[in-house]
């Protein structure tokens, strides 16, 4: 079975088992739910309370009652098997399937990997590592510049706008 990544446990917060966690999945308010079950590893842990705060998700879980046990579960990752994945509709992607990608131009030219996404508000921008000792390029995911999504090769084609690689 395949497991994804939609959060990292990365410090504990107050004295009752909460945690603190930077998420790292598409669907935020749908992982992050009362009453999800997400994993550590083979362990379950069944989410008791979430509040947003700041960047992060403040998450309680019923597995977890005291500051030892937050401890012990600190930097870890919060998985979800493959089978919670969901469907998604034709055009919609999930960003492990985007990270990794091959960015070409409609010219031919090579611009780099997709190593991260962002979510900055209004349409995603997606951060292209464009090699070594060159700055990463930051493409936005619109229709004006995204062109082809070719998940099975992992190979994107995108239309290069005036003053995005300067």
């Amino acid at each position: 079975m395949e497991w994804f990544n939609v959060g990292r446990i990365v410090n504990t917060h107050g004295v009752r088992g909460e945690v603190r966690v930077i998420p790292v999945t598409d669907f935020e308010e749908e992982r992050f739910r009362t009453g999800n079950v997400l994993y550590v590893g083979d362990r379950p842990l069944t989410i008791k309370a979430v509040r947003p705060h700041k960047q992060f998700q403040l998450l309680t879980f019923e597995e977890v009652t005291s500051l030892d046990q937050a401890q012990e579960i600190k930097d870890t990752v919060l998985q979800i098997p493959e089978t919670e994945r969901g469907e998604l509709e034709d055009g919609e992607f999930y960003y492990s399937d985007i990270i990794g990608c091959e960015v070409w131009s409609d010219e031919g030219d090579y611009l780099g990997k997709i190593k991260e996404i962002l979510s900055p508000g209004a349409n995603d921008v997606w951060v292209l590592s464009a090699g070594q000792n060159k700055k990463d390029i930051l493409l936005p995911y619109i229709d004006d510049v995204v062109k082809k999504i070719d998940i099975e090769s992992k190979r994107i084609e995108v239309h290069v706008l005036e003053g995005l690689l300067s």
